[in-house]
């Protein structure tokens, strides 16, 4: 399963400068003026966790592989963009298609680089877009809900969940708060709610795109967006993009002299990665073995089968069981073998409810 982010904004905020710096390529061509990105750019980044590197150590692992987190750059929104305005539809259907917003405001003034809208003002850029998603989803809505009503008068069972769901989301967008703030009664209409895949249902995390001397600390500008964030029960981090894409220019022990000089501790693209997992509602489970320790990926809740089927769909169709070991006990034990001795590793069946850092084997039969 891929797990992917929109990086979204309005034009020239440092999108694409961003999206460059995580993928460490520069595939994505960035310059000074809108509509630089047309077609969305997708890289997929590794999720830096050290854990991985003590697992691989204690077995002697050939190699590690981290799991991975899909990065999308989305050209950039503008007023008018759920009318079509500059190709608002193409840029919100790729939108669409994220499991997450990776919201990019620009927090630091500079004459060199223009502004959409002439001035700085983070708090009205994040209206903006939240706004041409907001229409979007009412547009779509307001043909969808009153179709479903239709159909359940004459005794469609799904039509009345429709309706009943997403008629509670339509009224929400009607009063300006976005559909993330629906609450689904049972699975039933959570899986109708997701499948309806609204704009302003995905969640959303602020990056505010600070000069170089704010990056360790943000400024007034990004201490606004920290506040907003704060209201709407979101998340926001600070980021100096042009920082980001000199870091991608050195070796590994340059970067961490330059981040020292700045005053910070990691870079500002591994606390966007680890923000967006946490978005997400990720969790990481490891395989191990002398060829390789492996991170993977999975929700937050999943049981053991489904874990298995982030491996090979084989594994979860067949599943048997799964040998487990919590992290803590596979480090302080030092391996499986001793786990094993010391009565650590447990067999889980099919209802194990697999926890954050987790070491696995999985037996299966197909």
């Amino acid at each position: 399963m891929g797990f992917r982010c929109g990086i979204v904004g309005l034009p020239n905020v440092g999108k694409s400068t961003l999206f460059n710096a995580l993928t460490e390529t520069q595939s994505a061509q960035a310059a000074n003026y809108p509509f630089c990105t047309i077609e969305p750019n997708v890289g997929q980044v590794g999720v830096p966790d050290p854990r991985l590197d003590q697992l691989a150590e204690i077995a002697k692992s050939d190699k590690e592989i981290e799991t991975q987190l899909g990065f999308v750059d989305i050209a950039g929104l503008v007023r008018g963009a759920s009318q079509g305005e500059g190709l608002g539809n193409q840029f919100l259907a790729n939108i669409r298609e994220v499991d997450a917003i990776i919201h990019v405001l620009r927090c630091f003034e500079d004459d060199d680089i223009q502004h959409v809208e002439n001035h700085v003002d983070p708090l009205a850029d994040a209206e903006t877009v939240e706004t041409e998603l907001l229409l979007a989803d009412l547009e779509s809505l307001e043909k969808r809900v009153p179709a479903a009503a239709k159909r359940a008068t004459g005794g469609d069972k799904e039509a009345k969940i429709t309706a009943n769901v997403l008629g509670q989301s339509l009224e929400l967008l009607r009063e300006g708060k976005p559909a993330r703030l629906t609450e689904p009664k049972d699975e039933e209409e959570a899986r109708i709610f997701r499948q309806a895949q609204l704009l302003t249902a995905k969640p959303v995390l602020y990056v505010c795109n600070v000069e170089e001397d704010a990056a360790a600390e943000g400024n007034d500008f990004s201490a606004r967006v920290f506040e907003m964030a704060k209201t709407q029960g979101a998340n926001a981090v600070i980021v100096s993009a042009a920082i980001e894409a000199e870091l991608i220019a050195m070796e590994p022990d340059e970067r961490l002299i330059f981040l020292e000089e700045m005053g910070l501790s990691e870079t500002g693209l591994t606390r966007i990665i680890r923000a967006g997992y946490d978005l997400l509602d990720l969790i990481t489970f490891f395989t191990v073995g002398p060829k390789e320790a492996r991170a993977w990926t999975a929700h937050r809740g999943a049981k053991a089968p489904e874990a298995a089927g982030e491996i090979h769909s084989d594994m979860q169709r067949g599943f048997i069981r799964s040998e487990t070991i919590a992290f803590d006990d596979f480090v302080s034990l030092g391996g499986e073998n001793a786990a094993r001795d010391a009565g650590k590793l447990r067999q889980e069946g099919k209802d194990y409810v697999v926890k954050d850092g987790d070491v696995l084997h999985f037996k299966f039969n197909v």
